[in-house]
Order: C-alpha cells, then structure tokens, then sequence
C-alpha cells in the first residue's frame, strides 16, 4: 500500500516538474544549474539510499528505498536532461561537422534497444526498469545474457546519438563527463547493493557469470546457469 502511494506521489511530481521545468525560459546560469546540478546531487542521493539499505537489508526496505530513490533520480536526471538539450540548443560550442543521419541512426537503434529490455524485464523479470513495477525475478535470458545493465548502456548510446543529431559537442561532453559518471556510481553504489537484497544468492550467480556494462557474448556454460 505505501508503495503503491509512493508511485502515485512519485509520478505526479515527476511530471509535474519535468513539465513546469519544459515551459519556463531560464536563464543560461540557472540552465547550466539545472544541467550539471541536478546530475551532482544525484550523487548524495545514491549514498543515502545505500547507507538506509545497509542499516536494514531486508526485501521490504530494499523495495521502499529503492521507489524512492528512483523517482528522486527520474526527477533530477530527467530535469538535467531538458535543460543540456535546451543549452545545446542555444550555445554554439563545440558544433559537430557530422550528418544528422548519424544521430538519427544511432537514436533509432538504441531506441529499439530500450524497448526490448523493457519487453525483456516484464518477459522474463515480471517488471519493469523502474520503480513503478520492481522486478519479480533476476531477468538472465536474452539481452541480458550478455550485459547486467542493457538499460543504461542503450540509454548512453540515446544520449550520444542525441548529441550527434543537435551537433553538439558541448551535449556530448555533458553525457561523458556529467550524466556517465552518475549512472555508474547508481549501478555500482546503489543498484548492485539493492539487488543482492532482493534477490540472495539468484542474482549474485548471475552477477559472477555476466559483465557489469559491456556486452559479452555469453559462453555455453553461461546459458547453461541463465537457464537453471
């Protein structure tokens, strides 16, 4: 019940903000605030989720924790975005000499990446990459066979295929230098910590056998352990 509220809460004020943050003309300092603040403030978040795990690692708070550290960080992440796509927008630093096609292609290919992880997690995972339907199940099969964290690595790939459509090298630094950063310290801070919680000894198997980020093609043996 108190998670049920806590999506409802969550996903009002998300787009509430997300929306109020789209319709304001903010100056350029308050945008660059925005921009690379909300990605550094994500950071003490990810450190408070992980210290009230580890003061009581059990299912239940993991699974209240992490509803609410995941709408703190849609918030902030998602308000940082629309701000490094307005700058990128506005400021003419660092334009990229390259065909938007490039960026288009590569936004179309990670977008159809993202898709089969969701389809992926509610397949094989009974949920969702967010909060809204934590996973039931540690999801082994398809892509993530071959990567732990498909999600994040085609969200990357989205962002930088974004950057290329804009012709922008200052979005591009953002992602590498700010918004990067960021998601792996979730992962590896956060995410990894929360998983072993709900899931024991399941996702700690899966863990030793498939890569944290980079796609591996898995071996026979890895199968074999995916599909027990």
């Amino acid at each position: 019940m108190v998670t049920n509220l806590l999506n409802i809460l969550g996903l009002v004020l998300t787009w509430a903000i997300w929306l109020w943050i789209i319709n304001r003309d903010f100056q350029l300092s308050s945008s660059l605030a925005i921009s690379i603040g909300g990605v550094l403030v994500c950071i003490p978040a990810i450190l408070l989720g992980r210290r009230l795990l580890d003061q009581q690692p059990d299912v239940r708070r993991a699974t209240l924790v992490t509803t609410i550290v995941h709408y703190v960080l849609f918030t902030l992440l998602g308000s940082s975005v629309i701000e490094s796509v307005r700058i990128a927008q506005n400021v003419s630093l660092w334009p990229l000499n390259l065909s938007p096609w490039l960026g288009i292609g590569l936004m179309v290919v990670s977008g159809i990446a993202l898709a089969g992880v969701v389809f992926n997690l509610a397949l094989k995972g009974f949920g969702l990459p967010f909060a809204l339907v934590l996973t039931r199940l540690v999801a082994t099969d398809w892509i993530y066979a071959w990567t732990r964290n498909p999600m994040v690595l085609s969200a990357l790939a989205f962002l930088v295929g974004l950057g290329l459509w804009l012709g922008s090298g200052l979005f591009l630094v953002w992602v590498l230098v700010v918004f990067s950063p960021a998601a792996f310290i979730f992962l590896i801070i956060y995410e990894e910590r929360e998983l072993e919680i709900r899931f024991g000894q399941d996702y700690l198997d899966y863990k030793a056998r498939t890569p944290l980020f980079w796609p591996r093609k898995p071996s026979n043996k890895d199968l074999e352990g995916n599909q027990s």
